[in-house]
């Protein structure tokens, strides 16, 4: 109760300023990384222009965007699952984002088709697997998660994590409510253990002989092998990353993004769009690359070189607002099949 009460003032004291206040940006965070501020430092350097912002749960920020209305001082909201912008969308809380800059940073396949947000990163959800207990000939795609031969290997965080909530969203878009099912049904029967932790505890399971395959995102890899934590390196190390579905005849890989929505009444619409302007340049994709191990957005960047040290991959090229559109019927999969 405290920490809300703390939250509410300090939310009232951040943005009590004018809203017409031309020199500043006010943005609704769900991303949690260090980089960003360091981004925003560097904007604010560049530009003159104040950049606000608090962190809080998706969910959170959204219903505080809706009940806020027009007098929001919220400018931007940044999330880092497509699904929930979809949700945002479907709330009318966005308005279109319009620029020819932005349009010329942002790799196509990536882009928001109706033009309501813009991605910034993206990442897969890959496979990652024992070097020492899995030949990488065995495995292929998600689908194959399912065979018997994965009994007891599996290892993944709740089905509750919004990046799990994605995954199966695409599945679900891409094979169907009973292939899905089936699926997932089956996966479960294949775990090693309940689901638990994060991303991260999954490779150290790993390393631990607990499990034998993990279902990760991709930039956490980075982040353990360039951590100041000899036992996180020594765990990334003891894994290999898998692309899945990755054939000719295969959509690709699942990617998810993190990615802006401009609010349906920003008052500072200009300074935002000249943020995400800037975000999407080759200067600050790079910075996203070397920090948060991320895929980048614009497609004259490169990832960083631990990234890739994996190789290229193929995307799925699946909308990727179906990861929220499809996401109630998702959940619906992960209650109806054990997932917990």
């Amino acid at each position: 109760m405290r920490k809300c009460i703390i939250l509410f003032f300090s939310i009232l004291i951040f943005f009590s300023c004018d809203k017409k206040n031309s020199n500043e940006i006010n943005i609704y965070s769900k991303r949690h990384y260090q980089v960003d501020t360091e981004q925003y430092k560097n904007f604010e350097r560049l530009t003159g222009i104040k950049v606000n912002f608090i962190k809080a749960g998706d969910d959170e920020l959204l219903e505080r965007l809706k009940n806020e209305g027009k007098n929001s001082p919220a400018d931007l909201y940044v999330t880092v699952d497509a699904g929930k912008l979809q949700k945002g969308v479907e709330m009318g809380l966005f308005q279109q984002i319009k620029s020819d800059i932005i349009d010329n940073n942002v790799s196509n396949d990536l882009k928001d088709i109706n033009g309501y947000w813009i991605p910034i990163t993206y990442r897969a959800r890959l496979l990652v697997y024992s070097n020492d207990r899995v030949n990488p000939s065995e495995l292929s795609t998600y689908e194959n998660l399912s065979d018997a031969k994965w009994k007891g290997r599996i290892l993944v965080r709740s089905s509750s994590n919004a990046y799990n909530q994605a995954l199966m969203s695409s599945l679900y878009a891409n094979l169907g409510e009973k292939a899905v099912t089936e699926w997932s049904s089956k996966v479960v029967s294949n775990f090693a253990r309940d689901p638990k932790g994060n991303d991260r505890d999954q490779v150290k399971a790993i390393a631990a002989g607990q499990g034998d395959i993990a279902i990760v995102n991709s930039y956490y890899i980075g982040l353990l092998l360039s951590s100041e934590k000899q036992a996180d390196v020594d765990a990334a190390n003891s894994v290999s990353v898998f692309f899945p579905n990755q054939g000719d005849d295969e959509r690709g890989a699942h990617i998810n993004i993190s990615g802006f929505a401009m609010t349906k009444n920003a008052p500072n619409k200009e300074n935002a769009i000249k943020l995400l302007e800037y975000l999407t340049g080759e200067e600050a994709q790079n910075t996203y690359m070397n920090n948060s191990y991320e895929y980048p957005a614009n497609p004259r960047v490169k990832p960083s070189k631990i990234v890739q040290s994996w190789g290229e991959f193929k995307r799925d090229s699946l909308d990727l607002n179906a990861l929220g559109l499809f996401r109630e019927e998702a959940i619906k999969v992960f209650d109806n099949t054990g997932w917990k």
